[in-house]
């Protein structure tokens, strides 16, 4: 397999401002940039960018039908999450915002661990103490996503510095949208990461709108990629909607911070079809022409029209995946709808290894108290 991404490693190179394409919107590939991945691996970013898709949506009409009670979705930004995923090594770790959950299935989460998690049922790893998407899998190494804004970007700089002091070979990848540049976490954490030269990526979805706050008010610098430079972090801007192209960029990115090259700010330009969560009306703030539009852009069918081009998809392989994710699906649905809620018990543990007196007593006297009729 060879990996090809033009990338000047000189911070204020002129690469931080060329967008970084390997498919046309045809399918065609550029020789000069395409990765030449095996057919099987681009197989399987496409389907888990399909199996995203598919869940994306029956989420949001659960949401709507009052069975689940939040959704953030990730439309028109398949590729930019799992393409990058499926670049990183098993060793590495992931660093959410809270539309990468696509990530972690891609690398092995079980889909009923994300669909109890959805519903706060006694199988959630959270117990229900999140919100639904606020999902955690230390077993794929994806750490626990947080409703803040940044917070998970100086997260993933602490977890690479302590593993460079410790000299472990691994990467950490923070994933956070355009208008996570605007905090705190942002500036501090690359700042520290160039310092110190951390072996961490900061891939930015720069996917058009911070719910209703568009991308071109969100920073007055010529692009987002450009930010890095004032902390000596290198910048890339790649079409996040080219799988292949994101794939390249990341993995060439990844290769130098395992190196000892240091961090890479990699700007994956997008575009969020979708609504900001279950709890936005996009139409209220933006053009339905502009999303028409961007429409033409979309990673899913770009990515196949590349198979198609190949000889290596037809419209019976999507049939089959299709009802093979959906019958999957409803099966998690089925159970998670039939297991019971995490007891009032568990909302005392997991604090203490050994649980003090006054929280015992607490704890019995809320399991014994009255209940009310109905469930909150």
């Amino acid at each position: 397999m060879k990996v090809v991404a033009k990338q000047d490693s000189t911070p204020a190179s002129a690469a931080s401002r060329k967008l970084v394409s390997v498919l046309d919107l045809d399918g065609r590939a550029d020789p000069e940039q395409d990765p030449r991945l095996e057919l099987s691996l681009v197989k399987r970013i496409y389907e888990a960018m399909v199996r995203t898709h598919l869940i994306d949506a029956r989420l949001m009409k659960l949401q709507r039908q009052g069975r689940i009670g939040f959704h953030v979705g990730c439309e028109g930004e398949e590729a930019t999450v799992i393409a990058s995923s499926a670049a990183l090594r098993e060793q590495d770790w992931i660093f959410p915002c809270y539309r990468e959950v696509g990530g972690a299935l891609y690398r092995g989460l079980p889909l009923q661990s994300y669909i109890d998690n959805m519903y706060g049922n006694s199988n959630d790893t959270a117990k229900g103490r999140q919100m639904p998407d606020h999902v955690t899998a230390r077993s794929v190494h994806f750490a626990s996503i947080t409703a803040p804004i940044g917070t998970q970007i100086t997260q993933a700089v602490g977890f690479a510095w302590a593993a460079k002091i410790k000299k472990q070979d691994l990467v950490t990848v923070t994933y956070f949208g355009d208008g996570a540049t605007s905090s705190n976490d942002f500036h501090a954490g690359l700042n520290f990461a160039g310092v110190f030269q951390t072996p961490t990526l900061f891939l930015l979805r720069n996917n058009g709108w911070a719910i209703s706050v568009p991308a071109d008010h969100q920073t007055h610098s010529r692009c987002y990629a450009d930010k890095g430079i004032a902390y000596g972090v290198p910048g890339v801007r790649c079409d996040g909607t080219d799988a292949l192209a994101v794939y390249a960029v990341t993995r060439a990115a990844l290769e130098r911070a395992a190196n000892g090259g240091g961090p890479t700010l990699i700007e994956f330009v997008s575009y969020r079809t979708g609504p900001h969560s279950s709890s936005d009306d996009p139409s209220a703030y933006r053009d339905t022409a502009e999303t028409e539009e961007q429409a033409k852009r979309d990673p899913i069918k770009r990515l196949r029209r590349y198979l198609e081009r190949q000889n290596a998809w037809s419209e019976a392989d999507q049939t089959a995946v299709e009802e093979r994710l959906q019958a999957e699906l409803n099966a998690c649905i089925e159970r998670a709808e039939a297991t019971a809620p995490p007891s009032i018990a568990s909302m005392f543990e997991d604090v203490f290894e050994d649980m003090p007196a006054h929280l015992l007593e607490q704890q019995a006297e809320c399991v014994n108290g009255p209940r009310t009729r109905k469930r909150h």
